[in-house]
């Protein structure tokens, strides 16, 4: 999209912008290639790659084995020697079978080659719980990733962002974690037509206020957009961040507004143990400070692994209902 153009939207599921984002970056370059489980001949397990086998064919859209460790494996080898592979998980949960071939070898051969190799390799997952799919089926693991030097990590939030920063991903020249929550493909949001990008380490400011800043990921940035509405026609105004991406980090934009605000509240659907919410209050701290008028709040999963039962996990995972008294409870 050119600036000062005027921006048609329609309206597309999460999974259709994906599939979006694939099809055109796909026909961008001819490099390009998708592979994982069922991502070919059903389209993938939750409908994001529908017809890119027919269109690209079974060498560019290849359906692998049961075996993450094998296919993220040959996926980091197809990158270093030219061609960019974007590998589907099928739950970000199974990170742990493959964490080698991503934090041991994706994440370090640019840095131990002194820059002489790159890896493009964007590696998608579903993160998330909401679907009463057990503990090994609904976690979100991107404390994981982010720990690891060399890895870019990204979390979309609406359909407009997964799809402008998974062509971003998909063009860098270094290993991107892209996270997708699985509670959103189904959903339908606003997209612009045509070409459009959205760069990494650029947070979004999603509402404006000055009473309080929360700093969201992933889907949580929409359930507290939704509570700031609420909010707003109380009278009540709060400024949403979407951080977009853990790394890089943008940083200076969630100490502009807690600047303004004095207050800040984190979300992230991670275990709030040794979490995100951690890293950046303690990331914005020393410039913050002396602006704050109360410490700095979070909001998370509790510390236990995510049941199957719903009227056992939707009380442990974050919702608008828990981030609405937060922040009653903040403002008092």
């Amino acid at each position: 999209m050119m600036m000062g153009q005027e921006v048609k939207m329609r309206e597309i599921t999460y999974a259709q912008a994906i599939c979006e984002a694939l099809d055109e970056e796909m026909g961008r370059d001819p490099k390009t290639l998708l592979l994982g489980e069922d991502v070919g001949i059903i389209g993938g397990n939750f409908k994001t790659s529908v017809g890119l086998r027919d269109k690209y064919g079974d060498l560019r859209v290849k359906d692998t084995p049961i075996s993450e460790a094998g296919f993220v494996g040959m996926a980091v080898g197809m990158a270093l020697t030219g061609l960019r592979p974007i590998v589907e998980i099928m739950f970000c949960d199974f990170l742990g079978v493959c964490m080698d071939q991503i934090a041991n070898q994706a994440a370090k051969i640019r840095y131990m080659s002194g820059g002489q190799a790159t890896v493009p390799l964007t590696v998608r997952m579903p993160m998330g719980g909401g679907r009463s799919s057990a503990a090994q089926h609904s976690q979100s693991l991107q404390a994981w990733v982010a720990h690891i030097p060399g890895l870019k990590v990204v979390l979309p939030s609406t359909a407009a962002e997964a799809k402008g920063l998974l062509k971003t991903a998909i063009r860098d020249n270094n290993p991107v974690i892209f996270m997708e929550h699985k509670m959103e493909y189904n959903k339908k949001f606003l997209v612009p037509e045509g070409e459009y990008t959205i760069p990494f380490g650029q947070a979004n400011i999603v509402h404006e206020g000055d009473r309080l800043t929360i700093a969201a990921t992933s889907d949580l940035v929409i359930k507290a957009n939704e509570v700031a509405a609420e909010l707003a026609k109380e009278g009540t105004f709060i400024e949403v961040i979407d951080v977009r991406t853990l790394v890089p980090f943008d940083r200076q934009t969630i100490i502009n507004s807690v600047k303004k605000t004095g207050r800040l509240l984190i979300l992230d659907e991670g275990h709030t143990n040794f979490g995100v919410h951690a890293e950046i209050g303690m990331n914005i701290m020393e410039d913050v400070f002396y602006d704050l008028d109360m410490p700095i709040m979070r909001l998370g999963t509790a510390d236990v692994p995510i049941p199957f039962s719903p009227a056992l996990e939707f009380p442990i995972v974050p919702d608008a209902k828990k981030i609405h008294a937060k922040v009653k409870e903040m403002l008092k």
